[in-house]
């Protein structure tokens, strides 16, 4: 299993998708709820995969998934949007359609290990 970085601005939601992780027998290896927080945690030891929100209130999280991938690092986004505003440069990447169920985070899990 993966230890998974999560990025999202919603408090309630990022609460959710950490116990979901946690169910799915991943560990949550930082959370951060703002663009300068979540590059700082990119940057750090131990973050095997990622899940991403595509906004971080008037910020993008692009520049978050750059750092991500030029890592190597897995990471799949999150919107309430679906695909609609994923940057153009990572319009491959998977996307959870929030809100999401726990089993649709679970069929992403070859990506997140």
């Amino acid at each position: 299993m993966a230890s998974v970085l999560l990025v999202e601005d919603e408090p309630l939601i990022r609460m959710m998708v950490a116990d979901m992780l946690v169910e799915l027998g991943h560990s949550v290896a930082g959370e951060a709820s703002d663009l300068a927080t979540g590059l700082m945690l990119a940057s750090a030891s131990g973050i095997e995969a990622a899940i991403l929100d595509v906004k971080l209130g008037e910020d993008s999280s692009e520049i978050i998934a750059e750092a991500l991938q030029s890592r190597r690092i897995p990471f799949v986004f999150a919107s309430g949007y679906g695909a609609d505003g994923i940057p153009a440069a990572f319009k491959d990447h998977p996307v959870l359609r929030k809100p999401f169920p726990i089993e649709e985070l679970e069929s992403l899990a070859a990506l997140l290990s």
